[in-house]
């Protein structure tokens, strides 16, 4: 499975940005999809995450709210809708996946190459 993060770019505070992540190859069902940041001079950080199959949620408490995760099956696409944006939300932002429904990143097996978000104030 190879993944493909977009959408990233420069939104004032308050702003929104839709990321979008699309997957090559089969996603099963018992899969989990996450987004995880990771802002400069910090270490990487979980967002949310999605199971394929039904959709359950996740959400970091610093994104509940304002973040929602979802995913297209017919197109094989994750997305992360991201309203009122904050300054401290610039990062870069990775999707990623996994077969277990946690937070851990070193659970995900397979990652995108990341997608710039900067929210100036």
């Amino acid at each position: 499975v190879q993944l493909q993060a977009s959408g990233g770019g420069l939104v004032q505070t308050g702003g929104s940005l839709r990321l979008s992540c699309a997957a090559s190859g089969r996603i099963f069902s018992s899969s989990v999809m996450a987004w995880f940041r990771q802002a400069p001079g910090k270490e990487r950080e979980f967002v949310a995450l999605i199971r394929w199959s039904r959709e359950s949620t996740y959400y970091a408490d610093s994104v509940k709210g304002r973040f929602t995760i979802s995913r297209d099956n017919h197109k094989n696409t994750l997305y992360l809708q991201m309203n009122s944006l904050k300054p401290e939300d610039t990062a870069v932002y990775y999707c990623a996946k996994g077969s277990r429904y946690n937070t851990d990143q070193h659970d995900y097996d397979y990652w995108g190459q990341g997608t710039q978000v900067t929210v100036s104030s």
